[in-house]
């Protein structure tokens, strides 16, 4: 008989119906021994009811990263280096945080960089200064179209520390994040092809 058959077989019979009999300890979490995979990373802007941290390491983002980003969608690709010069007119130019929310939900944010023409915005540069921010302190973003930025709100004192996936490191969350299509490699990639009228 295996040692998990002999546990089993060593248990009391229980009234089934007894809510004593049925509550688990306080450290149930510690006994189930199980660990959360990560299968899924996003590439997107915190939600407006989102609290978020940035990673204050430099060694979790990335800039300048070049990405086509679908705002009808509300899809991002990156675009690998070598096609930059052939997609210039659909790509921006961003810097990659990676980001926590208070739930534990690791995502990837690529926030606009000042274009090379010197034409900034402010919702381009609060966007920066929230993700800036972020890395210190608990934050949220909200649209303001009247002030034509975002406004940056501060959590109140408190709030735990974010506990990073200390054994994911940035490639492995771009090994998620890129996985389903979302690398531009290639002119023959389906996005260029929608983009250019032959999909």
């Amino acid at each position: 008989m295996t040692e998990s058959k002999s546990k089993l077989a060593s248990v009391p019979s229980l009234d089934p119906f007894d809510p004593e009999a049925l509550r688990l300890t306080q450290d149930f979490s510690g006994i189930v021994g199980v660990k959360k995979e990560l299968t899924t990373v996003r590439l997107k802007r915190p939600g407006k009811q989102t609290w978020f941290r940035t990673h204050p390491s430099p060694e979790y983002r990335i800039s300048p990263l070049a990405t086509i980003q679908l705002k009808e969608d509300g899809e991002c690709y990156v675009v690998a280096p070598p096609l930059v010069p052939e997609l210039t007119n659909e790509i921006t130019f961003v810097t990659l945080y990676t980001v926590i929310d208070r739930h534990g939900v690791v995502s990837l944010w690529p926030v606009p960089l000042p274009p090379p023409d010197g034409k900034d915005n402010e919702w381009w540069k609060s966007a920066r200064d929230a993700a800036e921010r972020a890395m210190t302190s608990w934050r949220r973003i909200t649209s303001n179209r009247q002030l034509g930025a975002y406004e940056i709100w501060t959590a109140p004192p408190g709030m735990p520390e974010p506990e990073w996936p200390e054994d994911k490191t940035l490639r492995d969350l771009l090994k998620v994040g890129l996985g389903p299509g979302y690398l531009v490699d290639s002119l023959e990639h389906p996005l260029i092809k929608r983009l250019r009228g032959f999909a």
